[in-house]
């Protein structure tokens, strides 16, 4: 199978022959600079406190916290509240609620002052509400599921609401910056994929040390440094001419819903937001089922709890080769091709998982321990090359103006796509009565993960031809500006040795 063409050679520009260039051996020293100076090159175009504030966000929030959570989360429903795989899927995909609830998060902070600011208060609620939620379930003993719930997911919430902010500052200058797109996505990349890896790697250590419930009470910190943020954080207070008015408030909340509803009806934008839905809820996980086989001394490999850290650490190194790869070699492919090719190994490499399942490793002589470190690095670096061009899709979607609440809107469909992944996931382990003693049936879930993998290849068509780099937008859309009731965003850090700004 091949992907459509590219478009016709005549419909390009002419480009001007580059000068020769003679080839240079790089030194050791020039590769260990080559990241500072990326970092200096991004933040000289673009503001460095915004640099800043993706560290804080992506690194620590998402990437730390994120895969801390994923594995002290799974061990708390194996062994504390001792539930059945396919409930924990379930439960795993009401973790993406709070994430499919952006755009609401996105105009409350753009529409919904506190005292004059629009983005420090949502810092702090971020913040306050990840603290209470982690610090309860790590304090409170024997609590109901439904409670324990609420609490898991009062984390997630803290994720995103903390996530909006920061994401809508990414879509403008991906805007007003095109070529500097794809460089953000890699940036962001980096820093989630870091804070994945050491949230991994400690994850099993405080799992043994601290049990599952006691490691929960570390998610606790992150929200409390959020705390700090959204009280350092400076922000132009708005005027007492747009403070306190109702009728302007829903206006603006009218005017943005308006603008989202007219963007969305583009062919040009609900055609590869379509795509981006069908091929996250198409590829529904099963990882609930691996957990607890992994974790299983009788039909699994009886992996320890530090192994099972040490494995997804070794996933989060994959996610970084995954981004260095896109970084370097496959930025400036168009997005189909980039797309299909992406896709088609994501599906291959899901046959390992098969394989492992299997235990056919076994057989072609292969121990459990290095296969799954191949398996996993496999699918991680296909899974982040597979999401690195959607997001910066997304981003090229987003229309001046309203760029903060739409990113947030395709954020958000994209999260329904995983919940609905999730979900099915936990549908099908279910159906195929794959249990916390029963893993009979666990291969044939995953072979029909993997094929619906592979009819993926087959939406394509709906993904543009454009470089990343090109605006493809109608110029109708592209220059869409919101009402002049729509300030501009002046969300910076406060320098830490002067600060004559006034904070809440």
């Amino acid at each position: 199978m091949s992907p459509p063409d590219d478009r016709n050679e005549d419909s390009r520009p002419l480009k001007t022959p580059a000068s020769p260039v003679v080839p240079r051996t790089a030194s050791p020293l020039s590769i260990i600079l080559e990241p500072f100076q990326w970092l200096t090159m991004l933040s000289s175009q673009l503001n460095p406190t915004f640099i800043a504030g993706v560290f804080l966000v992506y690194g620590l929030g998402q990437g730390f916290s994120g895969s801390f959570f994923k594995v002290v989360s799974d061990y708390y429903w194996k062994d504390v509240q001792k539930v059945q795989p396919s409930a924990v899927q379930l439960y795993a995909g009401l973790y993406f609620i709070p994430w499919v609830m952006k755009p609401v998060w996105g105009i409350l902070t753009d529409t919904f002052p506190v005292r004059g600011y629009r983005r420090r208060p949502y810092f702090v609620l971020a913040g306050v509400l990840g603290l209470f939620s982690g610090l309860a379930i790590a304090v409170l003993a024997n609590l109901p599921v439904v409670v324990a719930l609420l609490c898991l997911i009062g984390v997630s919430a803290s994720m995103a609401i903390a996530d909006v902010t920061i994401d809508a500052c990414i879509a403008r200058n991906s805007i007003e910056v095109r070529s500097l797109a794809p460089d953000l996505q890699s940036l962001c990349g980096f820093c989630s994929s870091t804070g994945a890896l050491i949230g991994f790697l400690t994850s099993g250590f405080f799992v043994h040390h601290l049990g599952p419930q006691g490691s929960l009470g570390l998610l606790a910190i992150p929200p409390a440094l959020l705390v700090v943020l959204g009280f350092v954080i400076y922000e132009d207070k708005l005027s007492g001419s747009h403070h306190g008015k109702k009728q302007l408030i829903v206006e603006k909340v009218g005017s943005t819903i308006s603008s989202m509803w007219q963007t969305i009806m583009y062919p040009q934008v609900w055609r590869p937001s379509l795509y981006m839905f069908l091929s996250l809820t198409l590829n529904f996980s099963t990882h609930e089922g691996h957990f607890y086989w992994y974790t299983d001394p009788k039909a699994g490999p009886a992996f320890s709890q530090e192994f099972v850290g040490m494995i997804y650490a070794i996933g989060a190194v994959g996610s970084i080769f995954g981004v260095l790869i896109y970084h370097k070699t496959l930025k400036d492919l168009p997005f189909r091709n980039l797309l299909f090719y992406a896709q088609l190994l994501y599906a291959i490499s899901g046959m390992l998982d098969l394989l492992f399942v299997l235990r056919w490793n076994l057989i072609l002589g292969i121990p459990d321990y290095f296969f799954v470190v191949i398996e996993e690095t496999a699918t991680r670096i296909s899974s982040k090359i597979r999401w690195m061009p959607m997001i910066v899709l997304s981003t090229q979607l987003c229309p001046l103006g309203i760029e903060g609440t739409f990113f947030a809107l395709l954020m958000s469909v994209d999260s329904i796509g995983m919940l609905l992944s999730r979900t099915m996931g936990g549908v099908v382990l279910h159906l195929f009565h794959v249990t916390r003693s029963d893993f009979t049936n666990l291969w044939l879930a995953v072979l029909l993960r993997n094929i619906l993998r592979f009819s993926t290849l087959s939406l394509i068509f709906l993904v543009p031809k454009f470089d990343q780099s090109e605006g493809f937008l109608p110029s109708e859309v592209s220059g869409k500006k919101m009402s002049d009731s729509v300030e501009e965003e002046g969300l910076e850090l406060v320098p830490t040795t002067i600060n004559e700004k006034s904070v809440l």
